[in-house]
């Protein structure tokens, strides 16, 4: 009796450990690219996994008497141990930041972004701000950066869709228990749940916090419904991105100044404040405030210390996009925050979020805010860099364009979380199972060492799994619109796993045209009914509830795909989310992209679908245009923006027909002795070897960590010794300037040419500046799309007799015209970023 006594309790508390560990496996979101205990939480409630993918869920659900049942099982218990052994060793090992930067001059980055799509399973995103975000806070873990997540955890968070019998959108807010998502309420050492504080009017703001585990990091989530808070607050973080403006305003000041606030409670001390979007950009104002508390430096010093560690990273491609708020607003729930907490008057606040800070009736722009605070600026795709600089110009009246501080840094997605299992199995088979986690060296020629037989299968397995899946969402849809057993039953027949599939899935706006397809319909619907050369296509996407065209657009393909001689050919599946985009991403042959350039600020979605060996036909806007080439894949367009010209949409429209008939359609179903489309498996395999590193986060992150995180940590400490004096040096020399400048003014000009050389003569009457404040210089447009020219020129001291006036001279080859040459004035302070904190300018002409 004693034996089996001492067996049942070591059962039991063998079963308590399985249990626990059952628990972080559940909690971690690691799971989410790592499908390692799939089968585990399938065999626990294979039908509620099947329709949720959250491990949480499924051991909250399951019964005790069904887990007891199923820890009996030696083997089971033996795998539910390696699972989390192998949890463990990946959050201590060795990583790609300390084998090549040692992990000294980084050690924590706070990353504030308004969504993170993270898996279905936490459903606080609405679309690709959220995809960006949760993509590199994978990566992130993957390469060891220190990285932490700040965001909002919302209660019902972006809308889900239903398609109605006549086409319609509809829009429903189901409900996010808590309880049912894989987060856990933060507390402090004695239990008590951690909260934050705001004063808001009325009284103060009670913010709950969580964490989210994702492998080695943390994502922390506030939340406003605490049951201290008034009725009209419990009511702030329940839905992403609705509202009008005062709940936006109250929602960015939770993610700004709570989200800053609660690390602070944390004892987390970042370096580098990354603001993905300028909806963070009030973290900048606290991160700010608690520098003057621990130092007892103003604000305006405080702002100068630590703008060095703060980074904008900007997605928007049309200034209309930056949230704005009107002057009284932020009265109202900033004045009292900028006069007790900041110790400026609310007028120096909103100067730092206006154009022109003497315009008492302009709005108060996020942006500007985010762009005034940060010592660095990036737009996503190359292209979008450019179109930011056209953005911001206003920043920094007189400088060229081409100088305005708005660098880039493409985008990338999370390579593990969007492959397919035929995907994964492929690129393991070659290039290893830790592919994704260090340089990518030779990812790109050990996948060009796969043959076109074992590529082929690939592809065909992946576009029949999408096949499957698709008939069984097609089914559940159509039942659950009321459209009668007969059609669920005809949509299990939907699709050929054998045909050329397309795919286009998006957000419903009209910017990005996904009518575009169905510009001539009879033509559309002849390509997808051909019988020698068939064609499917897949559609997905949702418009804002307040968006009237964008649902417009969404009815005229429901409207189409329902032809009775489409109902085979095409789908328009709702509630287009992460789960959905994932199977879509794996299995489609080619996925289409119609925006108008160039109002793509980078777009991602279809950088998914190279790890899958999918090929993309796109406009040449956001990423495409750095990535295209004919090798890769197709492209609209000219490179050139046309507005929305309605016949250049109907040019661009016709060609996309050409593309489909005369090459794509054609190239897939050419076939050689083996059945092999030879020419398109080339395409892919150089699609997938040249593209897949190149855009994906790994490569985004790494670029991130060398370009501004360890600049930006490293800047930051330097001007935060000796408690922020640097700071208190910056504002002097910057009000130096600000006041000095008016005064500065050029004398005599002379440009002379002999012997193939250009000589240039300046005299400067410097003013109440010294001479060290500022640099002369030389300048000249760029010839051919090239770098502009711009010399220093050198101070001729014995030249003027003149007090106060200086003389500069310069010499150039003449290799063009002499007319092309200016000289202008620009502050030169090393320790001033110019002109992103000094946007001071004079042209001699």
């Amino acid at each position: 009796m004693g034996s089996q006594a001492g067996r049942q309790h070591a059962m039991k508390g063998e079963n308590q450990q399985s249990v626990a560990s059952l628990r972080q496996l559940a909690l971690d979101l690691r799971w989410s690219w790592n499908h390692a205990a799939d089968e585990l939480w399938r065999r626990l409630e294979p039908d509620l996994w099947s329709r949720t993918h959250n491990p949480w869920v499924v051991l909250q659900t399951v019964s005790r008497k069904r887990l007891t049942e199923l820890l009996a099982d030696a083997a089971l218990r033996e795998k539910i141990d390696r699972l989390a052994e192998k949890r463990r060793d990946a959050a201590v090992a060795t990583t790609w930041l300390h084998q090549t930067h040692g992990g000294a001059d980084l050690t924590s980055v706070a990353y504030f972004s308004m969504e993170f799509m993270l898996s279905e399973a936490l459903p606080i995103y609405a679309g690709g701000l959220g995809n960006v975000a949760g993509d590199q806070l994978k990566a992130a873990n993957d390469l060891g950066v220190p990285v932490v997540g700040v965001g909002l955890l919302y209660q019902q968070g972006y809308f889900r869709q239903l398609i109605g019998r006549g086409g319609e959108q509809q829009a429903l807010f189901p409900y996010n228990d808590p309880g049912q998502l894989p987060v856990t309420p933060l507390r402090h050492e004695d239990g008590e749940w951690l909260r934050i504080a705001l004063a808001f009017p009325g009284g103060p703001l009670w913010l709950r916090a969580w964490q989210v585990q994702v492998g080695r990091l943390h994502l922390y989530l506030l939340d406003s419904n605490d049951a201290a808070n008034l009725p009209l607050y419990r009511g702030i973080t329940s839905e992403l991105y609705g509202g009008g403006p005062e709940l936006r305003l109250q929602q960015e000041i939770i993610l700004g100044i709570g989200g800053w606030r609660l690390l602070q409670v944390l004892g987390i001390a970042p370096e580098v404040c990354h603001l993905n979007e300028g909806h963070a950009a009030f973290a900048v104002l606290e991160r700010a405030r608690s520098f003057m508390k621990a130092t007892g430096q103003s604000f305006d010093a405080s702002l100068a210390v630590t703008r060095a560690g703060n980074l904008f990273t900007t997605h928007t491609a049309v200034s209309a996009g930056f949230d704005r708020f009107a002057p009284e607003l932020i009265e109202q729930y900033l004045g009292r925050y900028a006069r007790a907490e900041l110790g400026v008057p609310l007028p120096r606040l909103l100067a730092l979020g206006r154009a022109n800070p003497r315009d008492d009736r302009e709005a108060f722009n996020m942006a500007y805010l985010a762009m005034r605070a940060s010592g660095a600026v990036n737009g996503v795709s190359r292209l979008h860099g450019e179109v930011s600089r056209s953005i911001f110009a206003p920043l920094f009246p007189r400088w060229p364009l081409r100088e305005v501080p708005v660098g880039h840094v493409t985008n990338g997605v999370h390579t593990p979380s969007w492959d397919s299992p035929q995907a994964d199995a492929l690129w393991t088979g070659a290039c290893g199972k830790d592919r994704w986690k260090g340089d990518l060296r030779e990812v790109d020629e050990a996948i060009r060492g796969v043959s076109d037989v074992e590529l082929w299968k690939f592809r065909a397995a992946a576009r029949r799994a999408l096949v499957e899946f698709t008939r069984e969402r097609l089914s559940w849809q159509l039942a659950t619109s009321g459209s009668g057993a007969e059609a669920s039953a005809q949509a299990m027949q939907v699709f050929d796993p054998d045909a050329l599939t397309l795919g286009f899935a998006r957000r419903f706006a009209t910017y990005k045209r996904p009518n575009l397809l169905l510009h001539d319909a009879e033509r559309l619907a002849r390509i997808l009914t051909n019988v020698d050369r068939p064609v499917q296509l897949v559609i997905a996407g949702k418009a804002h509830p307040a968006d009237g065209p964008g649902q417009a657009l969404i009815r005229e393909w429901v409207h189409f795909v329902r032809r009775p001689d489409l109902r085979l050919r095409a789908v328009f599946l709702s509630d287009y989310d992460m789960l959905l985009t994932e199977h879509l991403v794996q299995g489609v042959d080619v996925w289409i992209n119609t925006p108008r350039r160039p109002w793509e600020a980078c777009g991602t979605s279809g950088m998914k679908v190279l790890v899958n060996g999918g090929l993309n036909l796109s406009e040449l806007d956001g990423w495409w245009a750095e990535a295209h080439g004919s090798d890769v894949g197709w492209a609209l367009g000219d490179g050139r923006e046309h507005g929305d010209d309605p016949a250049w949409d109907a040019a661009e429209a016709l060609r996309l027909y050409e593309l489909l008939e005369q090459q794509i359609i054609p190239e897939f179903y050419t076939r050689n002795e083996q059945g092999l489309p030879q020419a398109w498996v080339a395409r892919m395999r150089e699609s997938m070897a040249r593209l897949t590193p190149q855009f994906s986060a790994n490569r985004n992150v790494r670029e991130y960590v060398e370009r501004c995180y360890v600049p930006a940590a490293v800047a930051y400490r330097r001007r935060a010794r000796d408690g922020g004096e640097a700071g208190n040096q910056i504002v002097k020399r910057l009000r130096a300037l600000e006041e000095g400048w008016p005064t500065l003014r050029f004398g005599r000009f002379a440009a002379e040419t002999s012997e193939g050389v250009h000589r240039f003569t300046a005299e400067v009457y410097r003013g109440a500046l010294d001479s060290g404040a500022f640099r002369v210089e030389l300048y000249a447009e760029p010839l051919g799309g090239g770098r502009a020219c711009c010399i220093a020129t050198t101070r001729d001291d014995g030249a003027s007799g003149t007090p106060g006036m200086e003389v500069y001279r310069a010499a150039v080859a003449a290799d063009r015209s002499i007319s092309d040459y200016t000289v202008r004035i620009v502050p030169a302070d090393q320790e001033i970023a110019v002109p992103l904190e000094a946007a001071f300018i004079l042209w001699q002409r």
